[in-house]
C-alpha cells in the first residue's frame, strides 16, 4: 500500500504520471476513480484552498469527502504511546486511524508543527502516526512538507514554459518577511520539487540561520545528483535574482529560534527589504513569480508583482484541484 506523504517517496516516473493525469483532468477529462468510495479529510489547522479543492476533487471523481476537525467536531486525539490519557485527549490515534480505515478508502491529514522544538516537529509525528495505524492510503495535506502544493507548482511551471522539461531554468526560492514566524513546509517542498525537476536552484535567505533543515538540503543535493541542475544557498538579493526564470517566495521562521521567537524577531524585522517587488523582478530573465497563498500584499510581495501578467499564483492555486484529483485517483486504483 502506497501513501502520499512526500514527493521524495515517489519515483520521478510516478510523479510525471500524476502530473500528466492532472493536466488531463484540467483539460476536461472526466474521472470516476472514486465512484462509490470516500475520503476522510482530517484538519488540525484552518484551510481554504486545501479543504475546498479536496472536497470538490473527491466529488468530481464520483466520491464523497468527510471533513473532521479534532478538538472541534471530532474528539481530541492522543499520539504518544504509553501516555496516561487523563488530559484533554479522548482517544488514541491507534483507534482513530484504524476505525477511519474501516469507513473510508483514503485518509488525508493536515497538521502543522507546534513551533516549540524543531527536533520534535521534524519527526512529523501526527502524519506518521496516521500512516502507521491506517490500513488505507494516507495523504499529506501539509505538515512539515506540502507535497500537494509542490505538484500544483510544478504543473503551473510546466504550463507557463510550455514543456515538462524544466532543466536549465534558473529557480530562486526566496525568503520573505512576515510579521509572524511561519512553518517551513512550503519552502521544504519547493526546494524538493525544484531540484527534482532538474532546475538550477538558489535558496535565498537573509542569514545562515534561515537555511532549511539538513534533511531537505540533503534531498536537494540528492536530487541534483539524480536529475541534474544545481543547488546553492545565497544571501545576496541582487545576485540571486539576476537572470532568474522563476521566483518563488515564502516566509518561514529560523529553525534555531523555534520556541524563542522573541529572540528571532529582531533578525526578521531587519530584513523587510526581502519583499518581492518590481525592482527585483526587473533583474530576472522576464521571470515568472508565484506563491502558495495566502499572501499578505505589500508585505511579502507588492501589488505590482501580484497583479503582473508574470504572476502565476492563481494558476498554481487552481492546479491544487487537478493534481489532488490525480493523487487520489492514483492511490485509489493502486
Amino acid at each position: 500500500m502506497k501513501h502520499f506523504l512526500n514527493t521524495q517517496d515517489w519515483t520521478r516516473t510516478e510523479l510525471d504520471a500524476v502530473l500528466a493525469q492532472a493536466a488531463a483532468f484540467k483539460a476536461g477529462q472526466a474521472g470516476q476513480q472514486l465512484k462509490g468510495r470516500s475520503i476522510a479529510l482530517v484538519f488540525f489547522n484552518p484551510s481554504l484552498r486545501t479543504r475546498t479543492s479536496f472536497e470538490l476533487g473527491a466529488f468530481q471523481l464520483g466520491g464523497h469527502a468527510v471533513v473532521l476537525q479534532p478538538g472541534k467536531d471530532a474528539w481530541p486525539i492522543e499520539f504518544e504511546l504509553g501516555t496516561v490519557m487523563d488530559g484533554e485527549a479522548e482517544e488514541h490515534i491507534a483507534e482513530v486511524a484504524r476505525v477511519l480505515s474501516r469507513y473510508v478508502d483514503l485518509v488525508a491529514v493536515r497538521a502543522f508543527p507546534k513551533f516549540l522544538d524543531w527536533a520534535v516537529d521534524r519527526e512529523d509525528r501526527v502524519l506518521r502516526a496516521f500512516a502507521k495505524y491506517s490500513t488505507v492510503p494516507v495523504i499529506n495535506l501539509e505538515t512539515i512538507t506540502h507535497p500537494c502544493q509542490e505538484l500544483a507548482h510544478a504543473l503551473a511551471l510546466q504550463e507557463h514554459f510550455g514543456t515538462a522539461d524544466l532543466r536549465g531554468r534558473k529557480y530562486v526560492l526566496t525568503w520573505t518577511y512576515h510579521p509572524k514566524p511561519l512553518n517551513t513546509a512550503v519552502a521544504n517542498s519547493a526546494l524538493t520539487i525544484a531540484t527534482r525537476l532538474g532546475m538550477d536552484v538558489t535558496l535565498l535567505c537573509p542569514t545562515p540561520e534561515y537555511a532549511l533543515d539538513e534533511r531537505y538540503l540533503g534531498w536537494a543535493k540528492d536530487n541534483v545528483a539524480e536529475s541534474g541542475g544545481s543547488f546553492r544557498i545565497s544571501h545576496d538579493i541582487a545576485e540571486a535574482y539576476t537572470g532568474a526564470d522563476v521566483v518563488y517566495a515564502k516566509s518561514w521562521g529560523a529553525i534555531p529560534y523555534f520556541g524563542r521567537w522573541d529572540q528571532e524577531k529582531p533578525i526578521r524585522e531587519a530584513h523587510k527589504h526581502f519583499i518581492v517587488d518590481e525592482a527585483k523582478m526587473a533583474l530576472t530573465n522576464n521571470g515568472v513569480f508565484s506563491h502558495c497563498l495566502p499572501l499578505r500584499r505589500n508585505v511579502k510581495a507588492t501589488d505590482g508583482v501580484m497583479d503582473s501578467p508574470n504572476c502565476i499564483a492563481i494558476e498554481e492555486a487552481e492546479n491544487r484541484l487537478h493534481v489532488q484529483k490525480a493523487v487520489m485517483a492514483a492511490l485509489a486504483t493502486q
